[in-house]
């Protein structure tokens, strides 16, 4: 029997390894490859800061979501010294629209926090499980040890909310801790995965990772991804240099086809939390939150083509 490989027979042995690597992906998100995507489109609450809870689950229905990532931070929809009181409201009037809030938007970076246990323990009783933490800042004094001290914090938050249950997405922001992802990552994996992960955002990634390094960054986030962040951005030469503009998705810098088919290999089912950072204009306060809502429902769908592309389908749609 000859000892050479057929044309055919070398095809097939690297088919099965491009399959046993996506299938080592999936294996750890706990999805095969090629299943329909299953999690949860959320809107980020923050663009719309004057909706009530009602309103907000009714314009979030109406746009075409699936859940609310609700903001539980100073300035958002729960204020964080009330959310014992306040938080199981805002969720009751968000389910009773028949929407789901699988996961908080939080300011919290400590368990020292005074408001972390009662934000922590609320979501928990509800059954909301993430929760996205706060930022930390570099001095750029000595980024060595102000990353060992933040990671310390993070321990510590991410101790108290497994004693709740509540699972921690850290969120990569440009200029914060985390937005290279190397650095945060060297403190995540020390943890224990079930409870702290990544709240992967490739808006960031992209304008922090240039051409390569978001994808990356992507690679390396997937095994231990809780959620995920939407929004896009474009670089644009003004009079005193260069600047990250925001703007609706598919007209920026983000290849959503290689970051969707990445997170589809990956089996990645969590939510995903959909962010209108640009600007959008209106004659009257109630003439802007009906553009704003306009304009989510535009990105939506541009996000939904993606995830049908990438994933084959979504799971309820016919």
């Amino acid at each position: 029997m000859s000892t050479e490989l057929s044309r055919r027979d070398f095809i097939g042995a690297c088919s099965a390894a491009a399959c046993a690597v996506t299938v080592s992906l999936a294996e750890a998100s706990g999805a095969p490859p090629g299943a329909a995507y299953t999690g949860t489109l959320c809107l980020f609450s923050k663009p719309l800061p004057a909706m009530d809870w009602h309103r907000l689950a009714q314009a979030a229905k109406s746009a075409g979501f699936g859940g609310i990532d609700l903001t539980v931070r100073r300035g958002g929809h729960v204020q964080p010294e009330r959310a014992a009181e306040d938080l199981p409201k805002a969720v009751a009037a968000i389910r009773e629209e028949g929407l789901d809030v699988p996961m908080i938007t939080t300011e919290l970076t400590s368990a020292d926090d005074p408001a972390a246990r009662a934000i922590l323990s609320t979501a928990a009783k509800l059954s909301i499980p993430f929760f996205k933490p706060g930022y930390y800042q570099y001095k750029m004094v000595n980024v060595r040890r102000e990353l060992e001290l933040f990671g310390r914090q993070f321990r510590g938050l991410v101790g108290l909310s497994k004693q709740y249950g509540i699972q921690a997405g850290y969120h990569n922001h440009e200029e914060y801790v985390g937005a290279p992802v190397w650095d945060m990552a060297s403190v995540i994996d020390a943890l224990d995965p079930q409870w702290a992960g990544f709240y992967f955002d490739a808006r960031h990634a992209v304008a922090e990772g240039g051409v390569g390094g978001w994808k990356i960054a992507t690679n390396l986030v997937i095994p231990r991804l809780k959620m995920v962040a939407t929004k896009d951005f474009r670089w644009e030469k003004m009079e005193n240099g260069w600047t990250a503009r925001n703007c609706p998705l598919g007209e920026g810098m983000v290849d959503w086809k290689y970051f969707v088919n990445a997170l589809a290999a990956g089996g990645f089912q969590g939510p995903i939390s959909l962010h209108l950072e640009y600007d959008v204009g209106g004659e009257t306060p109630a003439a802007r939150e009906d553009n704003i809502v306009a304009a989510l429902q535009r990105d939506l769908q541009f996000l939904k083509t993606r995830l049908r592309q990438g994933y084959g389908a979504i799971a309820g749609e016919r």
